[in-house]
């Protein structure tokens, strides 16, 4: 980084209370000489209310590539500038990436803030273990890559947690089912503001009783993680018969059914070898 480039700053804005908006977050929107925001009428309205007259451009998904060389010339010259989003972190399923990652390229120093989201609060307010999870966000568009990707967290052991429009809750609801079956799921409705509801229960629950929640406003879903299965001696034998008739390798066939099974390779091992004795 040369001493005359400017600063990226990647600024959470408030998901509906205006009142979680940082105080080094309003200091650096006042300060930068840019913020690049996702729509200016809506973060014109965040700006008036705290003050900061910093001049805004537009920057979206749909403008975001021909933005970038515009925010890079301004760095380029020692001025800081700010990105944001209509709300939340930009980055996480709004745009950033492509202007952090040209701005990384060029040697030019990203900052982000820690600030509003809205999967954080929905994940630990929903009564599901938080340890650990796994973020999707907005399921693709085509129906085939939604079911790809459901298909390979089908066997992940902890909570999926995915952003989801009013309007398509009760498809989403019978996706789920389709490919992942019936689970705990937590539906967080408008978090931060006036009317943040969650909604606790099953899959099939919420299918049978589809009157049971508010279709409206923004929704983060969290849906529980797989339940690992047990299996008795015979069956994991089966699995292995059924392996190793089909052509694989001893070594293989152990590593596929413990990769099924969830069961420990040594148990495995030791079934294999039961196996060749009998």
């Amino acid at each position: 980084m040369t001493n005359n480039t400017g600063k990226l700053f990647i600024v959470p804005t408030p998901i509906g209370n205006l009142q979680d908006m940082t105080y080094r977050a309003v200091e650096i929107l006042r300060n930068c000489s840019l913020i690049a925001a996702e729509d200016t009428r809506t973060s014109g309205r965040l700006m008036k209310e705290f003050d900061i007259d910093t001049k805004l451009i537009s920057y979206h998904k749909f403008n975001e590539k021909s933005r970038v060389e515009l925010i890079l010339n301004k760095l380029k010259t020692g001025a800081d500038v700010a990105v944001i989003s209509d709300a939340g972190t930009p980055g996480i399923s709004d745009p950033a990436a492509i202007v952090v990652q040209a701005a990384i390229k060029e040697n030019i120093v990203v900052e982000t803030l820690p600030g509003a989201t809205a999967f954080v609060p929905a994940i630990v307010s929903s009564g599901l273990d938080c340890e650990r999870f796994t973020f999707v966000g907005f399921l693709p568009d085509k129906q085939g890559l939604k079911e790809a990707l459901l298909a390979e967290l089908k066997t992940s052991k902890y909570p999926i947690v995915f952003y989801e429009s009013p309007h398509r809750i009760l498809r989403f609801l019978d996706l789920i089912e389709k490919t992942l079956g019936n689970r705990k799921i937590v539906f967080a409705r408008e978090i931060s503001k006036f009317y943040e509801t969650y909604y606790r229960g099953t899959v099939e629950h919420f299918l049978q009783n589809q009157d049971a929640i508010k279709l409206k406003g923004e929704f983060v879903v969290v849906v529980d993680g797989a339940k690992k299965e047990s299996f008795n001696d015979e069956e994991l034998k089966k699995m292995l018969r059924q392996i190793i008739d089909g052509g694989d390798s001893r070594k293989l066939a152990i590593k596929k059914v413990s990769q099924q099974s969830g069961e420990n390779k040594n148990r495995i091992y030791d079934l294999a070898l039961d196996l060749e004795t009998k």
